[in-house]
Formats: structure tokens, sequence, C-alpha cells
């Protein structure tokens, strides 16, 4: 387990409601996440009202963008990913782009946010800034997701790319003996 988790890192990953509410650049994105070499571990299509999100964005209660950001990202349809791979966190902020759009245009065009996003806070996506922060926002999303369990049980199978993919559900599944079963069975 203990190289497991020094060789792969878990991070968090919407798509928000924006991107949700086009499915060609909903699944342009994804496709470019998994170009990107990562493996999508869970995938889920929900709906915040207004109370999660709040919850979910309260470290920036009090902050002029609080009620705008809370107000959008409770108006339609989001997707949450758990992503794997080496450096995930690094990676997926990297290739999303910084969070300021119109910055983003012109210094990362060719980022997702560069790419796809309208304003600061229409900009496309998130993804956590920490392993600490990965951590609470998987619990928030996926509560019956244990991390511990999942290295010790699918990691390796993820190091190895001993995986398939199904388009379907937009999630890799581990293939123990040769045969892909479903996740966490």
């Amino acid at each position: 387990m203990c190289k497991v988790r020094q060789s792969l890192q878990l991070t968090m990953a919407l798509l928000k409601p924006d991107v949700i509410a086009n499915p060609i650049v909903a699944t342009e994105i994804k496709e470019t996440i998994l170009r990107n070499g990562f493996f999508f571990v869970q995938s889920r299509y929900l709906r915040l009202n207004r109370q999660k999100a709040e919850e979910f964005y309260q470290e920036h209660k009090g902050r002029f963008f609080y009620n705008r950001l809370v107000s959008f990202m409770s108006s339609g349809p989001i997707s949450a990913h758990i992503l794997v791979r080496d450096d995930a966190i690094r990676h997926w902020r990297q290739l999303m782009g910084p969070t300021k759009v119109f910055k983003t245009v012109y210094e990362c065009p060719n980022s997702l946010r560069g790419r796809f996003g309208l304003t600061d806070t229409r900009n496309s996506m998130h993804g956590s800034d920490s392993e600490p922060t990965a951590e609470r926002e998987i619990a928030f999303f996926f509560p019956e997701f244990d991390i511990a369990r999942w290295y010790a049980k699918d990691g390796e199978y993820f190091l190895n790319r001993d995986v398939d993919f199904d388009e379907i559900r937009w999630e890799h599944r581990p293939k123990r003996n040769g045969v892909s079963l479903e996740l966490g069975t």
C-alpha cells in the first residue's frame, strides 16, 4: 500500500453547470482528462441545492463572490469525479488553468478554462488544491468512498494500469484475475 500511495494521488474534479448544459463540451473535457493520463475512479451526476452549495463553499463565505458562486453552482446539474494519477492535484490544476478566465485566456489559452471558461464564476470546473482539501471534497461528494480502503484494495490495479474503462459510467474498473469487476467489490 505504501508504494501505491506514494505513486498515485487522488483528487476531486467538478464540471460546473455551464459545462454540463453543453454535452459536447462536457465530453471534450472528460476526454481531455483521459488523454492526460488520469483515471476516473468514481463519477456522479447530481444537482446541489443551495444549502449543499453553501456548505461546499463555506470557506468563501463573506467574500464578494460567494453568493454568485453558490447561486451558480445550485442552478443546474454538475458532475463530480474522483480522479487518480501520479501528482494528480498539480496535473489537474495545470490542465484546468488559472481560476480567473480573463487572465487564463491570455496566459493559458489551451487550458480547459482558457478554452471553455466564461467568467471567474462560470469557469467550467473545480479542482482540489491540496491533499487535505481533496480528502474533504471526496468525502462531501462520495461519502461512501473510503480512501484508505481504495488504496489497499484497488490502488495497485490502477498503478499497474490493470483496469478497464466503462464509457457509460465514466469510471475505470480494476481487472481482478483478468476480469473487470465493479469498483469496491
